[in-house]
């Protein structure tokens, strides 16, 4: 089926600036550069040693690389495909499951903002008290602040966020590197040898390895963002270039910063730390002022994280309305050009998901899971349409050559979101289903706007039973306990 272009609508003005390949990667870096590289120490020690963490790695590296490679191909040949996560999904396989891929991305967005607040809330409750672990009443209440500070920052114009985006990508950058360094100078083989298998570890290799496997997911978020600001780049293959730099760059980061602190101490005694465990990394190695300066560190890179996926949250709704797959009031533009309705439904959402973590017991650690497992289904969207078009040779009369290796790529992609999927475990997606149900009133909504019958065949129905289904399932699995979160 073909799906109208955001392109053949007025969505910017001409005269808009226009983002460069720099901005684009900043836009990938900062995006994935936030919350998650932080805590990657404790994460990973909790679950493997170095020898499972090398194997996550390399399954995720290579995975969200062939995703990334899907990413870049559909930029180049479905250029008329704006926010393209969603836009892929819609243009594949039909209107519902184009709403489902867009909602699931924002809200699962919205929930990865509110996992950037509670770390930073964290973050200052080693140095003060009064915050916790992040859920506090005053952690709350200090958070539900920076919440609608940023909001009206941003109501003032994309193109002054995104700038202020590559600077704070640039800075927060520096710690990580500095954080590397140090634990290169203080490495020590014995240690490293001694955590290779996870020392006291049970399990198995292959066991240890699911348990990052969500992690992973969530510290790649991002490596969609120059697709998702695909409309403002300043060449059409700056899209692609962009995700790659911007893969290359984090995962190199994201390695060392895993790896290297089994060198220094023992895993027992890394998964034991507190969150931000890469703070507390680096105060065992250095003494006290490490912890402040990665903490530093922590705040410019999460904040700025928060900044980009803002940005990113507000545009995929404001698209997804303009392409009439979300109702028509979340299309409206303020005087400056932001999509105003997008961003005051996108931070409301995130206020009231930061009311509720006071409830959790360890709010970081389900915020994080429940982004990654809500952004699956429509990476796995994106995938299967990578798959389906080279399958069907479409758009390959130019560059026929390309087609095999394609096939390769997204045919691997969609395995390794499938697998993920799976790896997640049912708890996960269950809390999906518990979101995806009610979020289709939206979808009812925007389609009686336009006069249209809201489910078009069998297909529609049987994926809205099946969520009906699964959020009855988790809800009763939330009241009775038999899901914790």
């Amino acid at each position: 089926m073909t799906t109208q272009a955001v392109g053949d609508t007025p969505v910017a003005s001409q005269s808009t600036q226009k983002l460069s390949l720099f901005a684009l990667t900043m836009m990938v870096v900062g995006g994935m550069v936030g919350a998650g590289i932080f805590s990657l120490p404790r994460t990973f020690a909790g679950a493997t040693g170095p020898v499972g963490a090398v194997i996550a790695w390399l399954i995720a590296g290579t995975g969200m690389y062939m995703l990334a490679r899907v990413f870049q191909a559909l930029a180049e040949r479905k250029p008329e495909l704006d926010a393209g996560v969603f836009a892929y999904a819609k243009a594949g396989f039909g209107d519902y499951p184009g709403f489902l891929s867009a909602f699931g991305y924002w809200i699962g967005s919205c929930i990865g903002n509110v996992s950037y607040w509670v770390l930073i809330k964290s973050t200052l409750g080693a140095f003060f008290p009064v915050f916790g672990e992040g859920n506090t009443v005053v952690a709350i209440i200090v958070a539900s602040v920076g919440i609608w500070l940023f909001h009206f920052m941003i109501l003032r114009g994309t193109q002054q966020a995104a700038f202020i985006n590559s600077i704070v990508t640039v800075a927060k950058i520096v710690p990580i590197l500095v954080f590397i360094l140090i634990l290169f100078f203080a490495f020590r083989l014995d240690l490293f040898s001694f955590n290779l298998y996870g020392g006291d570890l049970t399990g198995s290799v292959f066991e240890q390895v699911r348990a990052t496997m969500l992690v992973t997911v969530f510290v790649f978020l991002g490596i969609e963002g120059a697709s998702v600001y695909s409309r403002f780049a300043r060449e059409r293959a700056d899209v692609g270039r962009a995700t790659i730099f911007g893969f290359v760059i984090v995962t190199s980061l994201m390695v060392l910063v895993t790896l290297l602190p089994y060198a220094v101490l023992q895993r027992a005694e890394i998964a034991g730390m507190r969150q931000p465990s890469m703070a507390q990394v680096l105060e065992a190695v250095v003494g006290h002022w490490g912890a402040v300066f990665v903490s530093l560190g922590l705040l410019v890179s999460v904040l700025g994280a928060y900044l980009a996926w803002s940005l990113i949250c507000a545009e995929v709704l404001f698209v997804a309305a303009k392409t009439k797959d979300m109702p028509a009031v979340f299309a409206r533009e303020n005087a400056n050009k932001v999509p105003s309705a997008a961003l005051w439904a996108t931070n409301i959402v995130v206020q009231i998901i930061v009311i509720t973590t006071y409830w959790s017991r360890d709010a970081f650690a389900l915020m994080l899971n429940l982004t990654s497992a809500m952004n699956l289904i429509p990476f796995l969207l994106v995938a299967a349409y990578g798959l389906q078009l080279t399958n069907r040779g479409e758009t390959y009369d130019v560059r026929p050559a390309e087609r095999r290796r394609d096939l390769i790529i997204a045919g691997i992609a969609t395995v390794y979101t499938a697998f993920l999927l799976f790896a997640g475990g049912l708890k996960f997606i269950l809390l999906g289903a518990v979101l995806y149900a009610p979020g289709t009133a939206l979808y009812f909504w925007a389609r009686r706007e336009q006069g249209k019958p809201v489910f078009t065949g069998l297909w529609d129905w049987a994926i809205f039973i099946l969520a009906v289904i699964g959020a009855v399932i988790g809800l009763y699995a939330l009241v009775t306990g038999y899901i914790a979160v």
